[in-house]
């Protein structure tokens, strides 16, 4: 491993990293977050750390503990569930930044795993006065990842526990994956709050899916994690922006 978490060692060696020029890592990835009756409710936080464990072996960076709390307010009518308030998620994420920057960090890579949480992050951004020093990566927008979703997606529509993600979870975590409650949602969601109960209004998806997660395969994972990992140095690397 190239990279370490911050969380691990004593502080020296984090002061160390970071006057040898090591970059910060903040994944923020939701814990508490719907994810259909097949996928557990840390996915998003899964797809994070293991992203992160990749980007470890390539860099050298400095990886903070994930932020599983987050703008997630779509998805709360479903039990467990938890979205923060946009100015509280801002603050929240504004707050550990101004955290990270004082521990040393020259520059902070912000990792996203997530739509909704776009904005507020992009908001807590402009809050700082040299924006430079920061750079967001929202994974899900690389180039490479995109052109792999039009080769080998299946579904007619998806993007919520989907066969995107599922086949993406075969692979992270796939003890944690129940395949025999994958099933197709109903309806396409538009954009707005995902309604559980009644299926006469819009966005109903009595399992909190939008797409079809049966049609998910492992080796579809192994290949959308591939592009993803390579978006994501790719974007590092300062080659690219997602």
């Amino acid at each position: 491993m190239r990279g370490i978490r911050v969380d691990t060692p004593a502080w020296p060696l984090i002061e160390e990293r970071f006057n040898a020029g090591a970059h910060a890592v903040l994944p923020i990835g939701a814990a508490c977050k719907e994810h259909g009756r097949h996928l557990p409710m840390n996915t998003d936080q899964l797809q994070a750390e293991w992203i992160t464990e990749r980007l470890m072996t390539e860099l050298d960076v400095v990886v903070w503990p994930t932020v599983t709390y987050g703008y997630y307010p779509v998805f709360v009518e479903y039990p467990g569930g938890v979205s923060l308030s946009e100015p509280t998620f801002i603050g929240l994420v504004g707050d550990i930044l101004d955290g990270i920057e004082h521990a040393g960090a020259r520059y902070v890579v912000i990792l996203n795993i997530g739509i909704s949480t776009i904005p507020p992050v992009r908001a807590a951004l402009k809050q700082h006065a040299d924006p430079a020093t920061y750079q967001l990566v929202n994974v899900y927008s690389g180039p490479r990842f995109t052109c792999e979703v039009e080769l080998h997606g299946e579904q007619q529509w998806g993007g919520h526990a989907d066969e995107i993600e599922t086949s993406m979870m075969l692979v992270v975590a796939g003890q944690a994956v129940d395949m025999s409650f994958a099933r197709s949602a109903p309806l396409e969601i538009a954009r707005g709050r995902f309604n559980r109960v009644d299926p006469s209004q819009p966005n109903y998806s009595p399992d909190g899916v939008n797409g079809d997660p049966s049609l998910a395969k492992r080796w579809k994972g192994e290949r959308l994690l591939d592009v993803m990992s390579d978006d994501v140095l790719a974007a590092m690397s300062g080659n690219a922006v997602i």
